[in-house]
Formats: structure tokens, C-alpha cells, sequence
């Protein structure tokens, strides 16, 4: 029923058609047959446009009533987007495509245009041939024009006059004409120069841009290869450990079973071992304890025999962080000390060689991290004699300094608040900088400003200060190369050692030994 609807509706359309064709008006016509035939097929498209809309790609259904009129139409699909819709995307994405030109594109179009210069100046340059012929023609005509009005009289003389003003007039309009040619032969010029510089540039980018992808594309491909190999080794590491898996297995289970197998036929053998070895721990630690004791009472016996006759004690905490100092005794308070020659010393023990520590001259001195675990000395030179005092045990280390230099091993770069006390020797007063310790280099820098910034080498020194600064426990000595030196003073001494500590490991791990001056 449907259908039988449809093609009536088009039937009467089509005889309207043929009813209303004959008052279309009509150019002439070269083949009336083909002529026909498209005015045709405009009228049926045009009414058929005025009427239909196909929403989506089928032939629409309708229902028609008396005049052909449309009772129901086709509820069109709201997911269906429309032609126009359409066109107005791809319209927007190739305006969108053709503005983002390459490169390249640039390049060409810079060609194109120096082209299109070049042909502008050979149009100019025959221009300028055209113009001079048109001169010479002209002088020409003016002469011929003269000689004739010298032979003409009355009427014909004033055409002849009025002809010579004509030609003098286009010589006038043709040197005008040259002006602006030249103006515009000098315009093109200047552009033909600037579009041949610009092509230039843009070839230049356009094989920097070249090389830059090439060397892209081939780290890529290294890249990839690298994978793939790193890949097929884990495969096969994996396939490797999957075929020993069980043997491993087997073994792990057997050495199992033999444990308790021995265990459940000597539990009495293994457990008065136990015991044994339990025991002789404890009387070693029993008896190092009690040499110590002994060690530290004969010491304090010496030094108490000494003393005696010994003018100066020293003073302060024999431990990382502190400061030992030289005083002179209640009894002798008679003595200057200050006129004293003084000299540092450490050694692993009280009876060992002694170390000389190089640049320790001054009454006061602050313990590194090297000192741990040493016994610290200083020989007393007054009036010709010479006194020794010494710590009354090693220099032991500072609490939490360990777990302080564990947390900073795990960064790649430690930073340290310091103010330069000395530069070269001299004093020097700044503000707060950072004293960076890496494991390649050592740096010291404000902000953007970089005072010293050196690898790891054997001109490299870095200590704890030997000589006069106001905090020895937090002061540094650090020499990055030779001619160069600072005196740094940390906020903590904790920090100080730290840094020490830090520094002297990283140079190590590069094969070098961090010292102080003529160490």
C-alpha cells in the first residue's frame, strides 16, 4: 500500500512536469534533445529538493492524504548527522590542515615567489627597451611633424601644430610612465633580494630540521634494538630459571629434610653448643671491658704522674663535635701561654708513631671524622722546654652523625647552609650560601651565582680548620684548586661532619683521597 502510494505521488508529479515544461523559458539551443533533457532534470531535482528531505541513505516512506499532501513523515535519526553538518567539518578541518603549513611548504612557496620576481625584473628590463623605442619613435614623429609644418600653411599648419603638442605631451606621459617604472623596477628588486634571503633561510631550516629527524629516527632505532635485546635476554633468563626452578626446588627441600633429620637425632649436641658459644662470648666481652678499665686506669695514672711536673692540661669532650683546648694549670697560672709553640698530633694509640696534623698550631682544636678511634696529642714548646698533654682516651663519634650520613647517601646532591668566614686566606664577611657535596663535584653558590665549582681531583683539599676561626667545631677547610681556598662555617658541627664525611666517601668511589694541607 505503501508503495502504491509513493509511485502515484511521483506519477503526478511527473505529469505536472511535462504540463509546465513547455512555459520554462529557454535559450537558444544547439542539440534540443540534450537541452530538453536537462531543463527536465533540473525541474524534477527542484521540485523534488522543494519537498523531500533524505535523512538518512534509503528511500523514505510516506503517507499521503487528498492533494498529495504528507500525512507522515520519516522521524529522522538523532544520532544521523546531516550533509550539511558534514561539509562544515571537513571544510573546517582542510582550512584548519592547509594553515599549518610545513617547513617545506614554506620553502616551496618562497621558490614560487622569488620566481615570479625574477620574471618581474626581465618584464622591467623590456619595458625599459619598449620605453627608449618610444622615445625614438617619437623624436621621430616630431621631426617628420616640424618639417612639415614648415612646408604647410593655414588650416592644415594649425593640425600640424596641433599634432606636434600631442606628440610632446606623450613624450611627457611616456617619461612620467618611466619613473614610476623604475620606482617599481627597484620595489621589485628589493623584493626579489629579500624572497631569495628568505629561501635561502628556509632551505637552511629545512635541512637542520632534516638532520635533527634523521638523528631522531636512528636514536629511535638504537632504542628499539636495545629493547629487543633486553627483551630476548629476559626471556631467556626467564626460561633459564624456569628449567632450574625445580631442580632448585628439589635441592632447597633435601638440605630441608637433612636439618631436621639431624636435629631430631642430636637435639642434646646442637643445643650444649649453643650454650658453649653463648658462654665464651660473654666472658670476652667479660674480659675486653675489664682491659679497657685497666687501659684507662693506667692511663689516668701516667697522666696524673705527669702532670706533676706537666704546667698545661687540656680541656674539653673527647668526642666528634667538640672543641680540645690547652690551658694552663691552677698551680702555674705564672705561665704565658699564648708565647707557646704549639703543635697537634694523632696517633692510633698513646705508645704508636704520631701523625703531625699540618696547619693544628693554635690552642684550640676541633676533632674530624678522621680522628675517631685515634688519640689526640699536642706538644707544648715553652722557655726551651718541651711539654706533651694528651686526651685521655680515642676520640669517639658523634651521635646520630650515622643515621645523619645514611639518609644523605640516598640523595644525589646533599646542600649545606654556610657563610665563607676567610677566602685566600683572608677574612671575608657574605651572606648565607650552599655548600653543594655530589657525587662528582663539589659546589659552592648563592642563588645564581657560583663561587667554586670543581670535580673530584688531587688538587682538591678538604678538612676540618686547623687554624684561628670563630666556631672551630663547625668551620671547614675546603681548597678546590690551587690559588683558591675558603673557610666555611656550617650551621651545626653535625653538618660540618656530615659534609666531611660525605665528600671524603664520593672521592673516594673516583679514586681520590681528600686531605688537609701537606697531609
Amino acid at each position: 500500500m505503501m508503495i502504491s502510494q509513493t509511485s502515484c505521488f511521483w506519477e503526478e508529479r511527473l505529469k505536472n512536469h511535462h504540463k509546465t515544461k513547455d512555459k520554462i523559458p529557454t535559450m537558444t539551443k544547439v542539440c534540443p534533445e540534450t537541452e530538453e533533457k536537462s531543463v527536465c532534470e533540473a525541474v524534477v531535482v527542484q521540485a523534488i529538493s522543494a519537498d523531500v528531505s533524505f535523512p538518512a541513505n534509503q528511500f523514505p516512506s510516506y503517507k499521503l492524504g487528498p492533494d498529495d499532501q504528507i500525512l507522515d513523515e520519516p522521524k529522522e535519526n538523532e544520532k544521523h548527522r546531516s550533509v550539511k553538518d558534514v561539509v562544515d567539518k571537513e571544510t573546517g578541518d582542510l582550512s584548519d590542515q592547509h594553515k599549518r603549513l610545513s617547513v617545506r611548504d614554506l620553502a616551496c612557496k618562497f621558490d614560487k615567489n622569488l620566481a615570479a620576481a625574477s620574471k618581474l625584473v626581465d618584464e622591467a628590463k623590456l619595458n625599459e627597451v619598449t620605453s627608449l623605442e618610444g622615445h625614438v619613435m617619437l623624436k621621430k614623429l616630431r621631426d617628420a611633424l616640424e618639417s612639415m609644418r614648415g612646408r604647410m600653411d593655414g588650416r592644415n599648419k594649425e593640425a600640424v601644430e596641433k599634432a606636434i603638442s600631442m606628440v610632446e605631451a606623450l613624450a611627457v606621459k611616456l617619461t612620467q610612465n618611466e619613473g614610476v617604472l623604475i620606482q617599481e623596477k627597484t620595489e621589485v628588486k628589493k623584493l626579489a633580494s629579500f624572497l631569495k634571503q628568505t629561501s635561502e633561510d628556509a632551505k637552511k631550516l629545512v635541512n637542520q630540521e632534516w638532520s635533527f629527524a634523521c638523528a631522531e629516527i636512528e636514536s629511535a632505532k638504537t632504542l628499539v634494538i636495545r629493547l629487543g635485546g633486553a627483551f630476548e635476554e629476559q626471556e631467556l633468563a626467564s626460561k633459564a630459571s624456569r628449567a632450574q626452578g625445580p631442580n632448585v626446588e628439589k635441592l632447597v627441600e633435601e638440605v630441608q629434610e637433612a636439618r631436621r633429620i639431624k636435629r631430631m637425632h642430636q637435639p642434646t649436641k646442637v643445643m650444649g653448643m649453643q650454650h658453649e658459644l653463648h658462654d665464651l662470648k660473654s666472658q670476652i666481652q667479660e674480659k675486653s671491658a675489664y682491659s679497657i678499665k685497666l687501659q684507662r686506669e693506667i692511663a689516668i695514672i701516667k697522666r696524673a704522674e705527669g702532670s706533676k711536673s706537666c704546667p698545661y692540661v687540656l680541656d674539653g669532650a673527647q668526642t666528634l663535635g667538640s672543641c680540645l683546648r690547652i690551658r694552663a694549670s691552677s698551680d702555674n697560672s705564672a705561665s704565658d701561654i699564648s708565647k707557646c709553640s704549639i703543635q697537634w698530633y694523632r696517633a692510633a694509640s698513646e705508645s704508636s708513631r704520631r701523625e703531625a696534623i699540618s696547619g693544628a698550631n693554635q690552642l684550640v682544636y676541633a676533632p674530624e671524622p678522621y680522628d675517631v678511634g685515634r688519640v689526640i696529642q699536642a706538644d707544648i714548646l715553652s722557655n726551651g722546654q718541651k711539654f706533651t698533654v694528651t686526651t685521655d682516651g680515642p676520640i669517639n663519634t658523634a651521635s646520630g652523625l650515622q643515621s645523619r650520613v645514611e639518609l644523605l647517601l640516598r640523595k644525589s646532591n646533599s646542600e649545606f647552609t654556610v657563610v665563607i668566614s676567610q677566602m685566600n686566606g683572608q677574612d671575608h664577611s657574605s651572606r648565607s650560601h650552599v655548600f653543594t657535596v655530589g657525587k662528582a663535584r663539589v659546589k659552592l653558590s648563592r642563588g645564581w651565582i657560583t663561587k667554586a665549582r670543581e670535580i673530584y681531583s688531587n688538587s682538591m683539599q678538604l678538612c676540618g680548620v686547623r687554624g684561628n676561626a670563630n666556631a672551630p667545631a663547625k668551620a671547614l677547610f675546603w681548597q678546590p684548586r690551587k690559588g683558591l681556598s675558603f673557610l666555611l662555617t656550617f650551621e651545626s658541627e653535625q653538618e660540618r661532619n656530615a659534609a666531611i664525611v660525605l665528600s671524603r666517601k664520593y672521592a673516594y668511589d673516583s679514586n681520590v683521597t681528600l686531605v688537609g694541607p701537606d697531609d
